[in-house]
């Protein structure tokens, strides 16, 4: 299985370490052009991504893998179901379409401005973003949780992952994360109905920062996508059901 992981984390961010022994699963992460120890590519693409994880899976024989996309990284991962680089596909606290026609009036006011600064002026957003680094994604990522995801990202072991992960992402500086986030905030460039390969959508329902409807839209434009919502939890839900995502997603791959 291909994890893209989400938002500047880089591949030192997995999950389910205590399950994939046992479910006979390989789960293979991928740092973004820019974030970790991956070589930038200005101005890159939604198909450049697709394009590199096909070369990927074939030089490393991965064959047509099952992907996992969470947080930033579910479009990237939408991307490669839809160029054909995926076998099955699992949406985790996906970052939705905000851009869509379809929420136009379903934003807060800050993020709505933020869709239009991108959509106006991708440059000067790519140049806002860059002014991110390691520590104030962390801020916004606790600062926007619920508790039940706080007890998951307090945990001592976890937010030493968590940040070691954060710090890899920034360690070329923060254009890697800058472009990613102009990609996901825009229309995406590709098909969604164009999409044949089993998906699941996985969204908690305490979740109120990936998606204005817990996903809800974004299934229903993915032909015979099954959304699943998760009560109890908001946006932790990749490190807190680990072993229904991994079970759910080797049951849809072909056999």
């Amino acid at each position: 299985m291909l994890l893209c992981p989400g938002a500047a984390t880089s591949r030192w961010l997995g999950f389910g370490a205590d399950v994939v022994d046992a479910l006979g699963v390989r789960l293979v992460s991928v740092d973004r052009p820019g974030l970790g120890s991956s070589t930038p590519a200005p101005g890159r693409t939604y198909a450049d991504f697709a394009a590199d994880i096909r070369d990927l899976v074939g030089l490393r024989g991965l064959a047509c893998p099952a992907v996992v996309g969470n947080s930033q990284g579910a479009p990237f991962a939408l991307a490669c179901a839809e160029a054909g680089v995926a076998a099955a596909l699992a949406v985790v606290s996906g970052a939705d379409e905000v851009a869509a026609p379809e929420f136009a009036d379903a934003l807060p006011a800050e993020l709505r401005r933020l869709v239009d600064t991108t959509a106006a002026d991708p440059a000067a957003a790519e140049q806002f973003f860059a002014g991110f680094d390691a520590d104030a994604m962390w801020r916004l990522v606790t600062s926007g949780s619920r508790e039940a995801d706080l007890a998951v990202y307090r945990d001592p072991g976890f937010e030493a992952a968590y940040r070691r992960a954060l710090r890899e992402g920034f360690a070329q500086g923060p254009a890697g994360y800058a472009r990613d986030t102009v990609l996901a905030m825009g229309r995406w460039p590709f098909d969604l109905a164009a999409i044949t390969v089993p998906v699941d959508v996985w969204y908690g329902e305490q979740d109120t920062s990936h998606s204005p409807d817990n996903g809800a839209t974004l299934a229903a434009r993915i032909p015979g996508a099954v959304r699943h919502l998760v009560p109890g939890i908001g946006g932790a839900v990749l490190w807190t059901r680990a072993e229904p995502i991994l079970r759910a997603l080797l049951g849809r791959r072909p056999s």
